[in-house]
């Protein structure tokens, strides 16, 4: 990794927040208004990462019609949209570690497959004034792993690629990461555990918080 960065962009679900139970009920909930069976918070974890349709998809049998993946989709985003904030947390020290990266100099952001709404009312309760952009699933921007969401934040900040490091707990992370061509620091307090990160191919892994407090800035 290079010697120093402006700015830090942050995933959200298995990053900062504690998601996996609400993103569960939500998906259960939908799946259980259509008659399918539900699934454990370990099956969850490898059913997001890429936006609620895609979580929805994986959770249903492979031989459903789309109309039925539509179906269950929009039973989830509509429990989701009030349900988002019954059992989510930050994870312990990462809004104080945050908040003194800011202090040092450097600009946050979240980029984050979760739609755009949710994204952002999660950031107003539990991080408030932790973030200079925050940016969920929005029309025209194609989700991760394409960085286009990544090099909207980053124009809106005024950074560059070379100067900002991307903070993620999954392998659409590191390939958000490496499509984006920035360094990537993965986490291992998320919803992918150490060994799984360091076979997807990590090369930095940090397992608190309170690690990232090392990164050097630019000045």
């Amino acid at each position: 990794m290079k010697n120093g960065y402006k700015g830090v962009i942050f995933d959200m679900d298995g990053t900062i927040l504690n998601t996996i139970e609400d993103l569960l009920n939500a998906t259960n909930y939908a799946l259980l208004k259509h008659g399918f069976p539900i699934h454990t918070v370990e099956e969850e974890y490898y059913f997001v990462g890429n936006g609620l349709r895609k979580t929805v998809e994986r959770a249903l049998p492979a031989d459903v019609s789309p109309e039925t993946v539509d179906a269950v989709y929009e039973d989830m985003v509509a429990y989701y949209s009030v349900h988002s904030e019954d059992h989510t947390r930050p994870y312990d020290g990462i809004v104080d570690v945050i908040q003194k990266l800011r202090e040092k100099g450097l600009k946050t952001a979240v980029v984050s497959n979760k739609a755009d709404f949710a994204t952002k009312a999660l950031v107003e309760k539990f991080f408030p004034d932790c973030f200079d952009e925050v940016m969920g699933e929005t029309e025209g921007f194609a989700l991760k792993p394409d960085r286009a969401m990544v090099d909207e934040v980053l124009r809106r900040m005024g950074i560059q690629h070379d100067e900002a490091v991307y903070v993620g707990d999954s392998n659409v992370d590191l390939m958000t990461a490496k499509n984006s061509g920035l360094d990537c620091i993965s986490v291992s307090w998320g919803f992918r555990q150490k060994h799984v990160l360091k076979e997807l191919g990590a090369q930095t892994i940090i397992d608190t918080p309170e690690e990232l407090l090392k990164i050097r800035i630019t000045k």
